[in-house]
């Protein structure tokens, strides 16, 4: 659908967007799905004809990308907003759920970043539902109404189209998503665009999408045609790995984490398919005269144990004088199971170093103890990546927030405050020893080399002045363990 979007824009705005760079990203999809067909489809001949199949695959495009959503995004990132009901409006309680909360995003926004890694590129988009229009002439505006809610969509790269770069920084963009009512399949068009006074304009189209082709029709009643936001604060947020784009073309897009995996992918699926293979073929046989079994009553050969049935075929041994052969025979090929495990291991370790996450990440050694120093030594590629990417991420969150935060105050009516502070705090435990961390953190309090609530605000999640205010109130009656949260108190 990408090429008739990108015509249909190109037509309408008089653009001259390119859709190239969209061949790449169905490349990237199909790997991430584990089947890419020019690849895992093969022929071969048996000596009279030929023959199809597809390749055995572990599917490791996927599994690469989850294992990055997981470093990057879970549930103990911690979102820090200085301003207490600005954090209940985004964040809300165990009891009141938020804007995030609302939708899903610890669970989302894990599945997107696996997507953005997959694809190269990974968005969300900000709706408002239930607000009141007021008409200016030919254009819709939106007024303050406490009765609107937000609603927050997540697309990868292939539903994103780029419109404007500044500074490998997307300003205008537009998201297709797709929608299915009563068995017919709609594509919902969203127009990010900056007027001339530098504020976002949002522009939506609807497109019923059958037999590959896309027909316009009108918007649903409760859909706005176009609307002036009346800011210069996007309402959408990107995100996408943060690796440099080696491919021509790009449209401002990101590039695939397995991209330049794509030989270590195949590398891969060809070990595992040669151990697939050595097991299938390598079945045991038992080779029995005919004249040693039961014959039923259509002349088929029964086989002792006719569970067995596929272990035993009937010849006709030559049975002469001379003849010194058995007549039972055996036939055990060799699996050749430790050769086939070190190949697929080798090809792991290649795949998961070109990934950035270390070389030994997929290991298949579960007897083997380590420290947690050779652990975390091990795992310095792996944390020097994740530091990279974190960035990137980091970007992304607090954007989403300040759209979030924007939004809330000026058509909500919501009591947040703009300036709130916003810090974003990583669950690192996945890939550094957390424990030893630790302990080697309270050392440093003790020593006077880290501030009490420093500790606080890394270990419990709290703001500055939160620690601060916490450490003030308990002080002079707890010991510095029990202020660092161990201890009885």
């Amino acid at each position: 659908m990408n090429s008739q979007l990108i015509e249909w824009l190109n037509q309408k705005y008089g653009y001259e967007i390119s859709e190239e760079y969209y061949k790449h990203i169905d490349i990237w999809l199909n790997w991430w799905r584990g089947y890419y067909q020019p690849f895992h489809r093969y022929h071969f001949s048996n000596g009279e004809m030929i023959i199809e199949r597809d390749l055995y695959t572990l599917k490791m495009g996927k599994k690469i990308c989850e294992d990055w959503a997981s470093v990057l995004l879970n549930s103990k990132t911690h979102i820090k907003i200085s301003d207490d009901k600005t954090n209940l409006f985004v964040q809300g309680t165990r009891e009141t759920m938020g804007v995030l909360g609302a939708n899903s995003f610890w669970t989302k926004g894990n599945r997107l970043i696996e997507k953005a890694f997959a694809t190269g590129t990974g968005a969300v988009t900000i709706h408002v539902s239930k607000v009141k229009l007021q008409e200016d002439g030919e254009k819709l505006s939106v007024q303050t109404s406490p009765d609107a809610e937000i609603q927050l969509n997540y697309l990868s790269a292939e539903f994103i189209i780029p419109l404007s770069v500044d500074n490998d920084r997307i300003t205008e963009a537009a998201f297709a998503s797709e929608t299915v009512s009563k068995g017919k399949k709609h594509l919902l068009l969203e127009v990010h665009r900056l007027n001339e006074n530098g504020h976002y304009v949002i522009e939506n189209y609807r497109f019923l999408a059958e037999n590959d082709k896309l027909t316009e029709v009108p918007l649903a009643d409760t859909m706005i045609s176009k609307f002036d936001t009346g800011a210069a604060v996007p309402w959408f947020s990107i995100v996408m790995p943060n690796i440099e784009n080696n491919v021509e073309d790009t449209n401002g897009l990101g590039l695939s984490i397995i991209h330049g995996a794509i030989d270590a992918l195949k590398a891969v699926d060809m070990c595992f398919n040669n151990f697939c293979s050595d097991i299938y073929l390598g079945q045991k046989k038992v080779f029995m005269e005919k004249k040693l079994v039961k014959i039923d009553d259509d002349g088929t050969p029964i086989a002792p144990d006719d569970v067995n049935q596929q272990l035993f075929t009937f010849i006709d041994f030559p049975l002469d004088s001379a003849d010194t052969k058995k007549f039972i025979m055996e036939f055990n090929p060799a699996l050749r199971v430790d050769e086939n495990t070190k190949a697929v291991q080798s090809a792991l370790d290649y795949l998961s170093f070109k990934c950035g996450l270390g070389n030994k990440h997929y290991q298949f050694n579960s007897g083997t103890v380590v420290t947690a120093t050779q652990y975390t030594g091990d795992q310095q590629d792996l944390i020097q990546n994740a530091d990279k990417h974190y960035a990137v991420v980091e970007q992304f969150l607090i954007s989403l927030v300040r759209s979030i935060i924007h939004i809330g105050k000026h058509l909500m009516g919501a009591d947040v405050a703009e300036n709130a502070d916003v810090e974003i705090d990583f669950d690192r435990s996945v890939i550094i020893d957390d424990t030893a961390e630790r302990l080697q953190d309270m050392q440093e309090v003790r020593d006077g080399l880290m501030a009490k609530w420093e500790y606080r605000v890394k270990y419990y999640g709290e703001t500055e002045s939160k620690a601060k205010s916490k450490i003030a109130e308990i002080e002079g009656n707890q010991s510095d363990d029990e202020l660092m949260g161990f201890g009885d108190a």
